[in-house]
């Protein structure tokens, strides 16, 4: 079977080969919101779940939307989310850092994305890869750990199974793992020896702390942290443990 030339393709074929944003190049960064405007437009269940999302952030979040339910309503009045109750209107983004448009009005998704590129802000129109100047990847979070999956726009339902997988090979003991890892990273950190920075940073990154975890064999946790820093790693891995479980004794 010989291949197709080009101009033998039928359009549908075409379109989507030459689809432009498929070939953005997007850099894996991760944003700091904290007191920065950030502007949610709509008022579904989309915009609920984007509201959501942001507000561990520490974002100052504004809705717009003549509407909303019930449950972003209720994640308006107790998170201090500043709520404008009318239509997108030029002008609403000024000082904004971030703007994502969770509505399915054509047109608004236009205003938005038009106005966010002329002021520089970043823009995030819901399944409109095209009309993004960000996409937002799916995420695993354990505590501090986080992993996100994109596939650049390309199939938002791959990254999605791909989060589902991470989340089942990642339970949530790693949260606590990480944790204590990152106070035990301190401790070794203050040590003027870089023979002992280099050996317990190295001693740091044990995958067998999940399984104590989860087994709660916390005396094989405690045995770790003293072959990396000591009696002081030791004090910090019993405070976390007494922290986790009251099954912890001395």
């Amino acid at each position: 079977m010989g291949c197709l030339l080009p101009a033998q393709l039928p359009p549908a074929i075409m379109a989507a080969m030459e689809s432009s944003y498929e070939n953005a190049h997007y850099l894996p960064i991760y944003c700091n919101l904290q007191d920065r405007k950030v502007v949610i437009v709509g008022g579904g269940r989309v915009a609920g779940r984007k509201v959501r999302s942001l507000l561990p952030s520490g974002a100052k979040i504004t809705v717009i939307s003549p509407e909303v339910t019930h449950d972003l309503a209720c994640l308006i009045k107790h998170n201090n989310i500043r709520h404008l109750k009318r239509s997108f209107s030029t002008g609403d983004l000024r000082d904004a850092w971030l703007v994502i448009a969770a509505t399915d009005d054509a047109k608004v998704q236009e205003q938005v994305f038009s106005e966010a590129e002329r002021l520089g802000c970043l823009c995030n129109v819901v399944d409109r890869p095209e009309k993004c100047s960000f996409i937002v990847p799916s995420v695993v979070k354990r505590g501090a750990l986080t992993m996100a999956v994109s596939t650049g726009g390309q199939s938002p339902g791959l990254a999605r199974a791909l989060r589902k997988r991470l989340e089942e090979e990642f339970p949530e003991e790693w949260a606590p793992y990480v944790e204590l890892a990152g106070r035990l990273r301190r401790l070794i950190l203050s040590s003027k020896d870089p023979e002992r920075i280099q050996r317990g940073l190295e001693r740091l990154v044990c995958f067998r702390c999940i399984r104590w975890i989860q087994e709660k064999e916390w005396e094989k946790l405690v045995e770790w942290a003293i072959d990396i820093g000591g009696k002081e790693a030791e004090i910090l891995a019993k405070e976390a443990i007494s922290s986790w479980t009251d099954s912890f004794s001395n």
